[in-house]
């Protein structure tokens, strides 16, 4: 399986017709904070946004939701992967995407055959209270050179100035969040992104 370079990860839909336009092929959809008829309205829209634009959508977490609207990848963290039903995503079709940040993790991701397995924080980053140390480029070396074919996301703290060390680092995906929804010119940014990862 081929990841697109870019992976854009937004926290709401409505960011959807704003920034795929600019060329965005790969999105995460991570909502938090919402109950679960609010989710699902959530989901339901980006997916058919996305199915718009013909871009890939990945639904963070709510794997039992992406079954049920018919979404086919979701993200799991370590804690999520422990409770999920790995069978029942993939009996329903489901691709599967899986955070590490350490050697165990990255153990438990292998076991579960994920589709693609995402590292970090590469570097620092102000998205979430992270415990661990920013992983740095030789630990995504590293982690390639334990995965081979199986594409590697980098992730945490991510700008179009550090994207090229990260990919010949052997990252085949760059996740972005702050990146392009804190800048002043989302569009723009998200654009700018498309055509430095092409």
């Amino acid at each position: 399986m081929k990841l697109d370079p870019f992976y854009l990860i937004v926290d709401r839909a409505s960011w959807l017709p704003r920034l795929l336009p600019q060329g965005v092929k790969l999105v995460q959809l991570r909502a938090k904070d919402m109950d679960e008829a609010e989710l699902r309205r959530e989901i339901a829209t980006a997916r058919d946004v996305c199915a718009r634009f013909g871009a890939q959508l990945i639904i963070n977490d709510y794997w039992k939701l992406a079954i049920e609207l018919g979404c086919d990848f979701v993200h799991l963290g370590q804690e999520d992967l422990a409770e999920a039903d790995v069978p029942a995503m993939r009996r329903a079709g489901l691709k599967l995407g899986i955070s590490t940040h350490d050697e165990a993790e990255l153990e438990a991701a292998l076991l579960a055959g994920p589709d693609y397995v995402a590292l970090g924080p590469v570097y620092p980053t102000i998205l979430k209270k992270m415990r661990w140390a920013p992983q740095g480029l030789e630990r995504v070396s590293q982690w390639k050179a334990r995965i081979g074919d199986l594409p590697l996301v980098g992730i945490g703290g991510l700008t179009i100035e550090r994207a090229p060390g990260v990919r010949q680092a052997g990252a085949d995906s760059l996740a972005v969040v702050t990146d392009v929804l804190l800048n002043d010119n989302p569009e723009a940014r998200a654009r700018e992104w498309v055509l430095a990862t092409r």
